[in-house]
């Protein structure tokens, strides 16, 4: 069985077949999704608290994503926490630092963060992460505030993983898995292919993003999660195993950071 481990599903673009969505997840073997609420307003987090309450394989992660920064209010901050203290609501985030389009300005956007990691060092829960750009460097600024903020106590995923292989190794000393999307799937993205090789498959995670990045194969088409085995299947390849053992893994690992229990942690990938 898959984890996506992060994917939009509540956005617009699954509002005419979101049932058929979720169905083929089901049928591709993706039993377990986190449905991230931020980044359709700091209100859409509300969104995917809901559909997590309607399914039971469905878990959320709500937050302040860096493109709404400049939104966060008192009223805002209020609903995070109430939000936060839902009993299927996992994780903090997607939240972070975006020095690419600076839909919010970098100022708002470090404070807010700041603000966030400290939430989720009081809450112990823990952290989804969105990074991007490289001038400034984001990367660089986003440890800065991971390390001051959350005391060295803290866990979290860099989703959706870009960047260079030093800097992850570097994030894997300071509690954080690595999640890689369809972008590790395209042709002539071999750099992210060599960063993929170069982790353990121990702390790894797989995702769509979806409805974004679709894999290969499927490019310029809405992404959805059952494409996530794609994305396993290249990992596979890199770590010279078995699709198997990577679904099993990259399960476990989603499930250990989440939080997740149960007697249905234990997963069959077979």
């Amino acid at each position: 069985m898959w984890f996506d481990s992060h994917c939009h599903v509540t956005a617009s673009k699954f509002d005419d077949d979101r049932s058929e969505v979720l169905e083929r997840a089901r049928k591709a073997r993706v039993d377990t999704l986190m449905a991230i609420g931020s980044g359709y307003g700091i209100a859409g987090n509300a969104a995917a608290v809901d559909l997590a309450e309607k399914h039971a394989n469905i878990y959320a992660a709500v937050g302040v994503h860096p493109h709404e920064s400049h939104e966060l209010d008192d009223e805002n901050r209020a609903a995070i926490r109430d939000w936060l203290a839902q009993p299927k609501v996992m994780a903090l985030g997607e939240c972070g630092l975006d020095y690419h389009y600076m839909n919010s300005p970098r100022e708002t956007q470090l404070a807010v963060f700041r603000e966030q990691v400290s939430l989720a060092r009081e809450l112990d829960v823990p952290v989804v992460i969105h990074v991007r750009g490289d001038e400034p460097n984001a990367y660089d600024d986003l440890l800065e505030i991971w390390l001051e903020r959350g005391e060295g106590q803290l866990t979290g995923v860099l989703h959706c993983y870009t960047g260079a292989l030093p800097f992850a190794l570097r994030a894997l000393e300071h509690g954080f898995y690595v999640s890689f999307s369809g972008i590790v799937t395209f042709k002539r993205n071999d750099d992210l292919r060599e960063v993929a090789a170069g982790l353990p498959l121990d702390r790894l995670m797989v995702e769509t993003d979806a409805p974004f990045l679709a894999p290969e194969g499927h490019r310029g088409r809405r992404n959805e999660p059952a494409w996530v085995p794609r994305i396993g299947e290249t990992l596979a390849r890199l770590h010279n195993t078995s699709v198997e053992d990577v679904a099993r893994i990259t399960h476990r690992n989603a499930r250990a950071l989440f939080r997740i229990n149960g007697t249905d942690a234990e997963v069959d990938a077979s």
